[in-house]
C-alpha cells in the first residue's frame, strides 16, 4: 500500500510540475488605443521623438499584441547592439503607457523583446510572430 501511496504521489508530482506555465511578456488588460514604433536609440530609452509607425486598426494592434504577450521569459543573450525598435502601447482612459525594446529576428526566426524599465530580462517571441511584425514593421523598405 505504501508502495502505491508513493507512486500516486510521484506521479502528481510530475503532472503538477509538467503543468506550470512558462513566464510570458503582460500588459494592461484593458483596450488599446495604438501602437506606435520608433527606430531605438538604444537600450533605457525611448524613442519618442521619431516614431515610424502609428497603428490604430484592430488587426494590426492585435498582431502586435499578440507578439508581445506570446514572447517567453528565457535565458537568451541580448544583443549588445541597441534594439532596432522601440514599442510604445498606448492605452485608452490615459493610462501609462508600456515601452518595450525589440531586437527583430530574421525571417523564420525568434526576436527577441526586453521592458523598457525593469531587470533587463529577455523575452523570445516564436519565429511565426517575427515573421508577422516583419510584415508590418518593414513596410517601408527599411
Amino acid at each position: 500500500m505504501k508502495r502505491m501511496a508513493s507512486l500516486l504521489i510521484l506521479t502528481f508530482v510530475v503532472l503538477l510540475g509538467g503543468c506550470q506555465e512558462e513566464e510570458t511578456m503582460v500588459l494592461l488588460d484593458e483596450k488599446i488605443d495604438k501602437i506606435e514604433v520608433a527606430k531605438s536609440k538604444g537600450a533605457g530609452e525611448v524613442n519618442v521623438d521619431e516614431i515610424l509607425l502609428t497603428f490604430t486598426d484592430r488587426k494590426s494592434v492585435r498582431t502586435i499584441e499578440e507578439a508581445i504577450t506570446s514572447a517567453v521569459k528565457k535565458e537568451a543573450n541580448v544583443p549588445e547592439r541597441a534594439p532596432d525598435f522601440d514599442i510604445l502601447v498606448h492605452y485608452e482612459k490615459d493610462l501609462p503607457t508600456h515601452a518595450i525594446h525589440i531586437w527583430l529576428g530574421p525571417e523564420n526566426e525568434e526576436s527577441i523583446l526586453t521592458y523598457m524599465v525593469g531587470g533587463g530580462e529577455a523575452y523570445v517571441a516564436p519565429k511565426k510572430m517575427t515573421n508577422e511584425l516583419r510584415k508590418l514593421f518593414l513596410q517601408t523598405g527599411e
